[in-house]
C-alpha cells in the first residue's frame, strides 16, 4: 500500500504538530490555554464534574481491560499446548 509520506525520511514526515520538539509543542499548547482563558471560553472543572470525569475513565479502563482478557483467552483452545507434565 503505497504512502502518502514522500521523502526520504524512511516513511516519517517532518511536517506537523506531533513532529515539532517537545518543548516546541509545550509553548504552542500553553499560548491557547492562555487564549482561550482570556477570551473567557476555556472550561474550569467543578470538583464534582472531575469526579465523574474520573470516574468514568475508570469504568473505561476497567471495560477496555475485560475485553482483551476474554479476547485473549478466546484463542486458548482450552488445551495444553504440548505442554504435559506428566
Amino acid at each position: 500500500m503505497a504512502s502518502s509520506n514522500q521523502g526520504s525520511q524512511g516513511g516519517k514526515s517532518n511536517r506537523g504538530f506531533a513532529s515539532m520538539d517537545p518543548q516546541r509543542q509545550r509553548e504552542i499548547a500553553s499560548e491557547g490555554g492562555r487564549a482561550a482563558h482570556e477570551k473567557g471560553t476555556a472550561h474550569e472543572f467543578t470538583s464534582e464534574e472531575a469526579r465523574e470525569a474520573g470516574r468514568k475513565g475508570g469504568q473505561a479502563r476497567s471495560a477496555n481491560r475485560r475485553a482483551q482478557a476474554a479476547s485473549s483467552n478466546s484463542g486458548s483452545g482450552g488445551g495444553s499446548h504440548g505442554n504435559s507434565n506428566s
